[in-house]
């Protein structure tokens, strides 16, 4: 049964040769109740079909020709790998729009047939509406990384320290292209630091120190990170190892109406 088979974390799934999207367009009125869990008997074949929601209820401020709030629904085969999973939306540019799951485990999502379900509302991750258009969902199952905390240092030299790295990562074995190369960088906000791909999208959490200034990261052997951060106060090390114990998937692209 497939939530045996999720709770072994193993998705013996040979026949897949990609992972793909199911994705479905929600902008209906009609339905009174709300979305409900998929069921076993859902298909998990690719396509495109209007599911029903529930319009929020109006509000005094709500302008009766207010628009039905629009949600995509998102299913996707996970790579074979124990982990945890970061997944954003793109815009057809590449640029990331909004950032749907960061550091998720498998019971975070909707399980559905052969699959594992998600929904964006349409918005960004400012909570804003994006424009109608094509999107591109795709994302990282992050493996076994390992941080080690290498107290005070000094500043690195300018040679070492970079704004991002190549690491090569796992294959995916239900994708037929050869292992990624992924950039990878480093981020930080109030809540700490955190390791995210070259284009945003946050992957592994570094450190939990406020008011980081500035940061850099520097290879240290192929699967290694050398990583400094600046909170004004002094300049700190970590060191992340297995970084290439990541997979990379893609869900595919559709479009937001």
């Amino acid at each position: 049964m497939l939530k045996s088979r999720i709770a072994d974390r193993r998705f013996q799934i040979v026949t897949w040769f990609a992972c793909f999207a199911l994705i479905e367009i929600a902008a209906a009125q009609d339905s009174p109740a709300p979305f409900s869990s998929p069921t076993p008997q859902e298909s998990p074949s690719p396509s495109i079909s209007p599911e029903e929601s529930l319009p929020p209820s109006p509000t005094a401020e709500q302008a009766p020709s207010a628009s039905p709030a629009r949600t995509v629904r998102i299913s996707f085969v996970p790579p074979p790998m124990d982990g945890t999973i970061s997944l954003g939306i793109y815009d057809q540019s590449g640029k990331l729009v909004r950032v749907l799951h960061q550091n998720a485990q498998l019971n975070d999502f909707a399980i559905g047939a052969d699959a594992l379900v998600t929904r964006w509302d349409g918005k960004d991750d400012g909570q804003q509406d994006v424009s109608s258009g094509r999107y591109h969902a795709r994302g990282y199952v992050v493996g076994p990384l390992k941080r080690e905390d290498l107290g005070e240092t000094s500043t690195p030299s300018t040679e070492s320290e970079t704004d991002v790295v190549k690491v090569r990562l796992v294959r995916n074995p239900l994708r037929k292209d050869k292992r990624p190369v992924v950039e990878l960088a480093i981020g930080f906000n109030s809540e700490g630091s955190y390791l995210k791909t070259g284009d945003g999208l946050p992957l592994f959490k570094i450190s939990e120190t406020p008011n980081v200034t500035r940061a850099g990261i520097a290879a240290k052997t192929d699967n290694g990170l050398d990583i400094w951060q600046d909170n004004g106060t002094g300049m700190h090390q970590f060191r992340v190892s297995n970084v290439d114990q990541m997979m990379a998937f893609d869900c595919g692209e559709f479009e937001l109406k």
